[in-house]
């Protein structure tokens, strides 16, 4: 990146870092916007031009993933499934969850308490993952060449194992439940919930040479 856009990301951390410490120290709905802005130094008109809205302080570090689903479905290897592929990238370890640092893992409890507590949050969480199983049915169908609604039940069904995790994640996070222990647990039910669906669907969208 070019000066101008490193400094934008450094702008954009910075906010949504101070956003976080804000939001899990006194809840998110306790927390106003002009507040963030307040205590980064900077105008909330400028939080805004960063943040369309409040939930996307917590929530920014989700736009990779929708574009590393997509091109894992797309790239996946000749001869392998769409459920295949999903199981891959779900199952690999990723972000603070995977940290062995006890400074990390300690702000991903605080920050999993504080999300659990919000029904804000919680409801943007949602739209935010409805949106990415709409952008994985438009792909389903372009990859298929199948038109209709199994497209669309196909990414529900995938869209419905990676919700099902996070919640599952997060309420262990809450209870307490430690990185490696949680880690393995977190897999276990990941590779159970893929295990029913490939009852299902198995060969959905194999690759073709």
């Amino acid at each position: 990146m070019g000066l101008r856009e490193r400094k934008k990301q450094q702008t954009r951390e910075l906010l949504a870092d101070t956003a976080r410490r804000l939001f899990t120290e006194r809840g998110f709905e306790r927390v106003s916007v002009a507040e963030v802005a307040r205590a980064a130094d900077v105008s909330e008109k400028t939080v805004f031009n960063y943040f369309p809205t409040k939930e996307d302080l917590v929530y920014w570090r989700l736009e990779t993933f929708e574009a590393e689903l997509l091109e894992t479905i797309r790239g996946r290897a000749v001869g392998e499934s769409v459920l295949d592929a999903f199981g891959r990238f779900v199952s690999a370890p990723r972000g603070m969850l995977a940290s062995p640092d006890e400074e990390t893992r300690a702000r991903l409890a605080a920050l999993s308490r504080m999300i659990a507590a919000s029904p804000a949050l919680l409801a943007r969480e949602q739209q935010i993952f409805a949106g990415y199983t709409d952008s994985l049915a438009a792909l389903l169908a372009v990859e298929t060449g199948l038109s209709g609604i199994e497209p669309w039940v196909v990414a529900n069904a995938l869209m419905g194992v990676h919700r099902a995790l996070v919640s599952f994640a997060r309420e262990r996070i809450v209870d307490g439940a430690g990185a490696p222990e949680l880690a393995g647990e977190v897999r276990a039910e990941a590779d159970r919930a893929l295990a029913r669906l490939h009852e299902g669907f198995g060969g959905y969208g194999v690759k073709e040479p």
